[in-house]
């Protein structure tokens, strides 16, 4: 009974704030589609909201706000909870409404993933009861091999992220006509901020450097010991962790040895074994705050020994926590691109980076076929154009892809390259 009262007052006081005060995200969760719907992210990137603009879009399509169910698990009143508990929820929502059906009700779980065996929960639900749920959470292991087979396809995956430039520019009201010079100079300007302090939207709310840097930092500590020592039962020191997160941050768009990473921290009298640091940075990966890209090669055997390179889901992350002294716009802006890949990957397509005598920064491949070959520079001059073009006819001799293309800050121009045609765009136009 202890649960149930608690779920009866979250329900009601969620039902009482209806509709919500959300600005709109470029994604949509659709409604009435009678399947599961699991939004996956990193920590504050927009999940809970993203729900709530589901709920407000029901709301206004004349569903009674009695008939939405919603619980936030991310509260210490459910520390201690099992599974077994969950279903206080039903009971909860039963005394509350006795002759309301459940087939009726929306159900949003947010961040259930922090109840161990959440997965059973909810496919008895939706089994029997409730044909509409809705669940967050902040792990790409949300959903078990176990429950993905019972539902046979069933459930929508989706991913959401950070906010994207589009939708940073929407936040802070910045309007502008990229086709017109002042249009361009705002848009560059507006990009040149977003490098600094990325896309989380409460960051980008927030008023005052310091103010941002702070809640940043928050976010990290919060992944740190919750989301990685907490969660993954890792025991070694958090100095250690942090170390070797900051230490990938800090190599961020290069390749990245754990070999490397092990004899450092050996020097230093720090003990972990080597298999430790794979894991860490796999469960870095399974919470969204790294993404690992392989070297493109034609052989599996070398796609896996190869170093990778890593990104993080966020560029004002890393700024916060590293606070580094030079601007490193370059890294920046390569980080940038690499996400808005990665947010329009379909199933079937993969990023690498390639690398021989020459470098090139994204192998785009759909299916079989290498589709895209990108460089990232901030801004070309004679120092650096040679190198950048060269990676791209070494990718293109390598690969057979000839749509190449130089993602640059602010610059719009072609290179011609023999049968080559490479295209130089400021990022904000990609």
């Amino acid at each position: 009974m202890e649960y149930r009262s608690t779920f009866q007052s979250i329900i009601s006081l969620h039902q009482e704030e209806l509709p919500l005060n959300l600005r709109e995200r470029e994604q949509k969760l659709p409604i009435n589609g009678e399947r599961i719907v699991t939004v996956t992210g990193i920590r504050r990137c927009g999940k809970s909201s993203l729900l709530g603009l589901a709920i407000n879009q029901l709301i206004e399509s004349g569903v009674p706000r009695e008939r939405i169910l919603y619980i936030g698990f991310d509260d210490e009143r459910f520390l201690s909870m099992g599974a077994e508990q969950l279903d206080e929820i039903l009971q909860a929502y039963r005394e509350m409404y006795p002759g309301q059906s459940l087939k009726d009700v929306y159900m949003f779980f947010d961040e259930i993933q922090l109840i161990d065996g959440w997965e059973l929960f909810v496919l008895r639900v939706y089994k029997n009861y409730c044909k509409n749920i809705y669940v967050t959470g902040s792990t790409a292991k949300m959903l078990s091999g176990e429950m993905a087979s019972a539902l046979r396809g069933w459930p929508d995956e989706y991913r959401e992220y950070p906010l994207n430039f589009n939708e940073y520019l929407s936040f802070k009201g910045i309007k502008a006509n990229k086709y017109t010079e002042d249009g361009a100079a705002v848009l560059a300007s507006a990009f040149r901020s977003y490098c600094k302090e990325g896309g989380f939207p409460q960051v980008v709310l927030t008023q005052g450097e310091t103010e941002k840097t702070k809640i940043l930092q928050s976010y990290f500590n919060t992944m740190l010991f919750h989301d990685l020592i907490e969660h993954y039962r890792i025991s070694a020191s958090p100095s250690v962790v942090r170390y070797v997160l900051k230490r990938v941050m800090n190599n961020l768009t290069k390749p990245t040895s754990v070999n490397a990473i092990y004899n450092e921290l050996k020097s230093q009298g720090m003990k972990v074994s080597k298999d430790s640091l794979y894991q860490w940075l796999d469960y870095a990966c399974n919470i969204f705050l790294f993404y690992r890209v392989p070297k493109y090669t034609k052989s599996l055997v070398k796609e896996n020994t190869a170093l990778p390179k890593y990104y993080m889901a966020d560029i004002g992350l890393r700024m916060a926590v590293l606070l580094p002294q030079s601007e490193d716009e370059g890294k920046a802006l390569e980080n940038v691109v690499y996400m808005m890949l990665q947010r329009t990957l379909g199933e079937d397509e993969r990023i690498f980076y390639f690398h021989d005598s020459e470098e090139c920064d994204f192998v785009v491949q759909r299916g079989d076929q290498v589709a895209e070959l990108l460089q990232v520079c901030w801004a070309l001059d004679a120092s650096n154009t040679e190198r950048e073009v060269r990676g791209l006819l070494a990718a293109s001799a390598f690969t057979g892809c000839t749509d190449c293309k130089i993602i640059t800050h602010n610059q719009l121009t072609s290179i011609q390259r023999g049968d080559v045609t490479i295209e130089v765009l400021p990022v904000w136009k990609m």
